[in-house]
């Protein structure tokens, strides 16, 4: 047995004034049978007109106040909620009212919750984000309060016991100084107040001259700074090139640190049409599956002990991801432990 699903007012009405209009149809048939008066036509047209517009609209009347009375705390509290200028319920009787409130209130509070899961996550961010700086602040700070108290403690008449507290506080200060101005930076191109100074230039000469001004710092560590091929043809880009060669920098420095000793660092090139993708390869001791999803955030350490004792502030990777975004292109790692690290980044060609 099928029944008709009533779901609006204008349905439930409808079929009331159908029920209502057949009682009515019975009702006079009865009086003519009890009456025994002749049956007509019209009287019988005219009253089942009259009824049925008459009940409906009565009852679609009733039932649209009803609705409207109790609905109407609901969309003025989920509108005004959202924020939106007009928060005024804007109910459409025709509509199934029932499941459309049901919706909104779904849609209502899954939007809720993900906003609440956003702060946690925020605030989550904010605490350990203050905890790191204040780590990484402390560290130098430390330092060039013991060297100094052990100068205050000391002969200071002792002029190369002197120089060697000295030496080490300007280094610790050398290195404060560096983290206020990754910091900085990072500040500056997320307000954009650092703005792109974008020039059309040859990235591969840009990777040469990079691979020349490192190559102390490769050859102290045992680790050789290589392009593909020396002979690598012209790539014009449009970007800011100071910007970029310090994400050079960044990544070269980066594989040198935790390059193995005799290893290399390849920079490669790939025509990718309208980009260009570079990559900075390298088979050092590589980094862990778990740590790759966190690796562009701010002080994220995968070997925190060694990367202090390498004096890096923890923000090179970071800045590298923000250089990239203000170009509006992407930056990427993978990595195997035990074989390598490959970051990955791209630049709009000319």
């Amino acid at each position: 047995m099928s029944f008709i699903t009533v779901r609006t007012p204008r349905q439930v009405a409808l079929a009331s004034a159908a029920l209502i209009t057949g009682l009515l149809a019975v009702t006079y048939f009865l009086v003519i049978y009890i009456l025994e008066r002749e049956f007509s036509l019209l009287p019988l047209i005219i009253l089942l007109s009259l009824g049925f517009s008459i009940s409906y609209g009565i009852v679609f009347y009733f039932i649209e106040r009803f609705l409207y009375h109790k609905v109407k705390i609901i969309y003025k509290t989920i509108h005004s909620l959202k924020r939106q200028s007009d928060s005024r319920p804007k109910i459409q009787m025709s509509a199934d009212v029932l499941s459309a409130i049901n919706k909104e209130v779904a849609d209502w509070a899954d939007e809720k919750i993900r906003e609440v899961k956003d702060l946690r996550s925020a605030e989550n961010y904010r605490r350990e984000f203050i905890g790191n700086l204040a780590h990484e602040l402390k560290t130098p700070v430390f330092n060039i309060q013991g060297y100094i108290e052990s100068l205050l403690d000391t002969d200071l008449q002792d002029i190369e016991l002197n120089r060697k507290f000295l030496d080490r506080a300007n280094t610790s200060c050398e290195r404060l100084v560096d983290l206020l101005k990754d910091l900085d930076q990072i500040a500056k191109i997320e307000s954009g107040n650092m703005p792109l100074e974008l020039t059309r230039f040859d990235v591969v000469q840009l990777a040469k001259e990079t691979v020349d001004m490192l190559e102390a710092e490769g050859s102290e560590r045992n680790v050789a700074l290589k392009l593909r091929n020396a002979n690598e043809r012209p790539i014009m880009i449009e970007a800011d090139r100071k910007r970029i060669q310090q994400v050079f920098v960044n990544l070269l420095m980066n594989s040198i640190s935790y390059g193995k000793d005799g290893g290399e660092t390849r920079i490669r090139f790939y025509d990718m049409d309208d980009n260009v993708l570079i990559e900075i390869a390298d088979d050092g001791m590589g980094i862990a599956m778990e740590h790759l999803p966190r690796l562009f955030e701010r002080f994220y350490r995968v070997d925190k002990s060694r990367s202090r004792n390498e004096g890096g502030s923890g923000l090179g990777l970071a800045i590298c991801k923000h250089i990239i975004d203000s170009h509006n292109q992407s930056i990427s790692v993978r990595s195997t432990e035990g074989v390598g690290s490959t970051f990955a980044f791209t630049l709009k060609k000319v």
